[in-house]
């Protein structure tokens, strides 16, 4: 029940993730430039799924090497079993003060196509996987305290080095499939869709912003201060 709390947990996350202004606006862009020059509908359709695995396999990968790494090393395995109830509470008051806009920091702005469409063959499946890749790793504020300060505790937790990001992943790419068909059946509707969903990402990142501050309050009284409820 706990993890398939857990999966249900990182799947919410990938979803908030894939609909954050920066990640939504190039999920649309890559799909966009993939299916813009596919022949036939269905190719829309594979371009939207071969985008997805390659995020998904981006974050599976990232979640084996960065976990397996620190079980390998004996002194971050430690510290992380002995120390990680305590950082928990802070790293989510810190994750939920960057989602409600109290706290931010600055990575590198949002990837665009340009310089990439020449390594993606126009209409190629194989092209959207990559450009699938390459926007997984290009990570923005809110991508970024998501999956490192809300994911990776979460899979250290539950000692899934794959299941838990994996699951992620999938969510993020979730909407470009959403997007892919109806690239396939009408780009006009996209435009319409798009702002329906930068409604509702603005609604659910400051509710979850406001449950993990919560949450990591709770956490804290437990873990830092010894709280005892009751």
């Amino acid at each position: 029940m706990l993890f398939l709390l857990a999966i249900t947990s990182a799947f919410w996350l990938g979803l908030l993730t894939s609909i954050s202004p920066c990640p939504l606006a190039t999920n649309i862009a890559a799909i966009s430039y993939v299916g813009a020059h596919s022949r036939k509908d269905r190719q829309v359709l594979w371009a939207g799924i071969a985008y997805t695995f390659g995020r998904s396999l981006t974050y599976a990968l990232l979640g084996m090497i960065l976990l397996s790494l620190a079980n390998a090393i004996p002194a971050i395995s430690c510290g992380l079993q002995k120390y990680m109830n305590i950082l928990l509470g802070p790293l989510l008051i810190l994750v939920g003060m960057v989602l409600l806009n109290i706290l931010s920091f600055h990575l590198k702005s949002c990837p665009s196509l340009t310089g990439w469409q020449r390594h993606v063959k126009r209409g190629s499946i194989w092209g959207a996987g990559l450009l699938g890749i390459f926007f997984a790793l290009s990570f923005c504020p809110t991508s970024a305290a998501l999956f490192f300060g809300s994911l990776l505790p979460l899979a250290i937790q539950h000692h899934s080095q794959v299941i838990l990001p994996a699951t992620y992943g999938i969510a993020t790419g979730l909407p470009v499939l959403v997007f892919a068909l109806l690239l396939a059946t009408g780009r006009d509707k996209v435009a319409g869709l798009f702002g329906k969903l930068s409604v509702f990402e603005a609604w659910a990142r400051r509710a979850t912003g406001i449950i993990f501050i919560v949450v990591g309050i709770y956490y804290s009284l437990i873990y830092v201060f010894a709280w005892q409820p009751g």
